[in-house]
């Protein structure tokens, strides 16, 4: 399997987590001039900057992990303490070592620790590893750094399960118990953790772990919702900001409803994408006639789903929210075509396992039926950094024509699914605007054109709003661009982090 793929993964999951990818608030005021740090760093005690962290070898050959203090709250500095899980691979030369090169593959909920030690620190450039120490921070409720709990096994089973396109009040106020049963399990065995794991404040632990490496600048490539995390650590320290990639960016100004709504037309854009070349195939599952009757046979399958789950050789079924899932999840990589040609193919003949088993990568579910905490880190920074899409089932219903209209197959479903945060225990603290980063140094800025999950309009507005952004252009399918075979892409990239030297705006690759 290609490790790359682990951005996938790593995106968010849509679909049954709610709210999407989403945007933060950067306020505060006042500065720290002995930092040099911008506003935020004068909340947090000297001694959080000057730590000494005990690294330890851990996981393959070469890495070594070690764990940082951080202010739970950055308004009572003083108070208590998160511990965040972070690793390292030191730069192996030859060349003049660089510094630190921060990675993050997005989310929220994504592991970076987990994409630094299975791909970023042994499948980064070698000319990249050989001058940067590759390192890695689990953001606050991600995986290793105090994880958001919500719900058994057994139970996400169930929420995963949960027909997400209501065709009557009974199936409305299913769904909607479902997602209060989810955010009440996250406050039960969350509830101090959840006011404090917002994109704002992993952007400050991420400067607290800049100065603890010795950095003056922070280096940093982030993917998917990582460009979120990039712009606002930028926004938040533009002087302490160096040589930043921000690849699959999102756009930090939009509501969550229109990020939701825009996100639904990517979904749309990629399956056409797909549709197009699977109808080239004769062995295409959906029909060789034309991507529009290809269109219309999926949609038709999710129905039959909708109205009888499909036997997968297990105790569990198919159902039309798992089939939707398995299908989304390709969408995010055009290297899973095939299998999801031959995954249809198998679940238009009866059988829906395979399907399934997109379903259950896509939310991190292991064969044992064990999930990761992913889709519960999702839900609580998406549902704290900004005000939820929807707070009732009647506003869903009567945003239901937009989405259709954005995608015909995949709206309805992703029109109810930004319903999870109306039911959070803990109010927003953010709110959407412009990321700027005045004074920054050049920050670049990458969009694929037919990205699903975070569409390529959100990387030209992500590159115009800040100040010194640089717009990078992938003329392709797929989540994020660097490292997946565009040699113009991954040149421009890499000859921007070692030598300084940023792409023209701009330019545009194949």
């Amino acid at each position: 399997m290609d490790t790359r793929r682990l951005l996938r993964t790593s995106a968010a999951v849509f679909a049954a987590a709610g709210l999407f990818l989403s945007g933060c608030s950067s306020s505060s005021s006042g500065s720290d001039p002995s930092r040099g740090a911008g506003p935020a760093n004068r909340e947090a005690p000297a001694r959080y900057y000057d730590q000494k962290l005990d690294w330890h070898a851990c996981g393959a050959s070469g890495f070594q992990c070690a764990t940082m203090k951080a202010p739970l709250d950055y308004a009572e500095p003083d108070g208590a303490q998160i511990g965040l899980a972070v690793s390292r691979k030191k730069a192996t030369g030859p060349g003049k070592r660089l510094g630190s090169l921060l990675v993050n593959p997005g989310g929220p909920g994504g592991s970076a620790v987990d994409y630094l030690q299975s791909y970023a620190g042994i499948g980064y450039p070698a000319q990249v590893r050989a001058r940067y120490d590759m390192v890695a921070m689990d953001p606050r409720g991600v995986a290793r750094s105090r994880p958001v709990d919500c719900l058994t096994n057994p139970q996400m089973d169930a929420y995963t399960e949960v027909d997400q396109t209501p065709d009557d009040p009974q199936e409305v106020t299913a769904l909607t118990d479902a997602y209060k049963k989810f955010a009440h399990g996250c406050e039960t065995r969350a509830a101090k953790l959840l006011p404090h794991v917002s994109t704002v404040e992993a952007a400050r632990d991420m400067d607290i772990f800049r100065q603890v490496l010795g950095d003056k600048k922070l280096s940093y490539v982030g993917a998917s919702y990582g460009t979120f995390l990039g712009a606002t650590y930028a926004d938040l320290y533009p002087k302490n900001t160096g040589r930043i990639v921000l690849d699959g960016a999102m756009n930090p100004a939009l509501s969550s409803r229109e990020t939701n709504l825009q996100q639904t037309a990517g979904f749309e854009t990629a399956f056409e994408s797909f549709a197009r070349d699977c109808v080239k195939q004769a062995e295409c599952p959906l029909g060789t006639s034309s991507p529009q009757a290809a269109e219309d046979r999926l949609k038709a399958f999710f129905e039959q789903l909708d109205r009888g789950p499909l036997p997968t050789g297990q105790s569990r079924k198919l159902t039309e929210s798992l089939g939707t899932t398995g299908v989304i999840a390709a969408m995010y990589d055009k290297g899973s075509w095939p299998q999801l040609r031959q995954a249809l193919r198998s679940g238009l003949t009866g059988d829906g396992a395979m399907l399934l088993a997109l379903s259950d990568s896509y939310y991190e579910r292991s064969q044992k039926g064990d999930y990761s905490n992913l889709m519960y880190a999702n839900a609580a920074v998406n549902c704290l950094d900004l005000p939820p899409a929807f707070t009732s089932p009647q506003q869903v219903e009567a945003a239901l024509p937009a989405f259709e209209k954005a995608s015909p197959v995949f709206g309805e479903g992703l029109a109810w699914a930004s319903l999870n945060c109306a039911y959070w225990p803990t109010r927003a603290t953010g709110s959407a605007h412009p990321a700027k980063a005045e004074g920054a140094a050049p920050i670049v800025v990458v969009g694929t054109t037919r990205d699903p999950a975070t569409p390529y309009r959100w990387a030209r507005a992500l590159a115009s709003q800040l100040d010194s952004g640089r717009l990078l252009t992938y003329d392709g399918d797929g989540h994020t661009a660097y490292g997946r075979g565009s040699a113009c892409i991954d040149t421009a990239i890499d000859t921007y982090l070692l030598d300084g030297t940023p792409p023209k705006s701009g330019k545009k690759c194949t």
